[in-house]
């Protein structure tokens, strides 16, 4: 560790290295329009790699990875992290095991956060690929992903998905006209759930289209 810093360089490059490589993936696919979307990292119990704001998310270098701590503020940097910082901290605080948080905003995530606003929830069942999450064994199951209303008030945003998983078990949820968060232990878990809801989402917007 650098005497001057409260966190280890070397598994900040780390981190920004693994955020890169994926997070152009994940834009090459179209996930990330404009400067959207917003990717971190766990360094260490106390400390978040995460992604600068308003960069475009296809051309990462490292600079455009910043330090912030569990709280969401800035750590050792004059740069400025996503409005929605604190969507990522509230996750790594509360769930030791997290080590991955990746937000994007895909047509079919954004499309399926308007179409079921309302309902609250996109209501998942007998797929097989609802084993691709974590602690599911069987297609035999079904899960309700999250759709939270969009604001502006990260605290409120951050304390209703709180409240939500003092109740059940999530991989990710949606906000409304927004886009996805997904989780896991690593970066590989959290692209399995990312990827898992994205194919979902999509065929349950197909289902819908073909049976109106």
């Amino acid at each position: 560790m650098n005497a001057a810093l409260p966190y280890d360089s070397d598994r900040l490059a780390q981190c920004a290295r693994d955020i890169i490589v994926n997070v152009r993936e994940l834009s090459a696919r179209g996930w990330t329009p404009a400067t959207s979307s917003n990717f971190s990292q766990r360094i260490d119990a106390h400390h978040v790699a995460i992604t600068v704001s308003g960069r475009d998310k296809g051309k990462l270098t490292e600079s455009d990875i910043m330090v912030v701590d569990v709280d969401g503020r800035p750590v050792a940097t004059e740069l400025k992290s996503s409005a929605e910082t604190l969507l990522h901290t509230q996750l790594y605080k509360r769930f030791p095991d997290i080590g991955c948080v990746l937000h994007t905003h895909s047509h079919n995530q954004t499309v399926a956060s308007r179409l079921y606003a309302g309902m609250g929830h996109v209501h998942l069942e007998g797929y097989e690929l609802l084993k691709a999450f974590s602690g599911n064994t069987t297609h035999d199951t079904e899960i309700d992903v999250p759709v939270f209303a969009n604001t502006q008030d990260m605290h409120t945003l951050a304390a209703q998905v709180d409240a939500l998983l003092d109740r059940q078990p999530l991989w990710g949820y949606l906000i409304d006209g927004h886009g996805l968060y997904a989780w896991g232990r690593d970066m590989a878990e959290a692209r399995r759930h990312l990827e898992a809801f994205e194919f979902l989402l999509g065929c349950e917007l197909d289902l819908r289209r073909l049976r109106s």
